[in-house]
């Protein structure tokens, strides 16, 4: 039994097409918030088997640690659920999208433990639960995009688009980390 609400996943429509390569990772099973509560004790779980030094290892010239690639995510999750948070609102006041290398480069992860950025990591993911789970249903179909500098609005998505992005981004996430990080070979989930 779900210990929370089902979200029906986007159709393509509601979400800009570069989204597909998190969308298409993820089940059309409707219990997205479930899977986010139980991936992330899996990731806690795969991350704490590693050493410190793999912690800190980078596959290629500037790319990120794993670190970095962990508090990227919580990141990435909470601007995606800030902007899910103003959609269901109605505010339709413009958002800039940001530079998740700027954001990696000053959040010092590597410099953090396992631990601080586990807590971190959870007390966002609980926000962002909750958020969900207590959205009104009527408002998982509002829309908001993005603004560039000249005031054009673009990469317009759902609500319900922007969990499961958070959901899609994370797989994807720990599928690099997986087969470019530990060599290791995916059949079937990534996690």
């Amino acid at each position: 039994m779900s210990a929370y609400r089902k979200i029906r996943k986007p159709n393509a429509a509601e979400y800009p097409p570069y989204s597909s390569i998190y969308m298409d990772l993820l089940k059309n099973d409707d219990l997205i918030l479930d899977h986010l509560e139980e991936n992330f004790y899996k990731i806690k779980d795969l991350i704490y088997s590693l050493s410190e030094e793999k912690l800190l290892y980078r596959y290629a010239e500037n790319k990120w640690s794993i670190k970095e690639i962990l508090v990227h995510l919580i990141d990435d999750e909470r601007i995606f659920s800030y902007r899910a948070l103003r959609y269901a609102r109605n505010d339709n006041t413009p958002l800039h999208g940001f530079d998740e290398n700027n954001y990696t480069k000053y959040a010092q992860a590597d410099q953090r433990s396992l631990d601080d950025i586990f807590e971190e990591y959870w007390a966002v993911r609980r926000a962002t639960l909750l958020l969900f789970q207590h959205l009104p249903e009527d408002s998982m179909l509002r829309t908001g995009g993005s603004v560039d500098e000249y005031g054009n609005v673009f990469n317009i998505r759902t609500v319900r688009a922007l969990i499961y992005h958070i959901a899609g981004h994370e797989l994807r996430h720990i599928k690099i980390i997986k087969e470019r990080y530990l060599d290791l070979k995916l059949d079937g989930d990534v996690i």
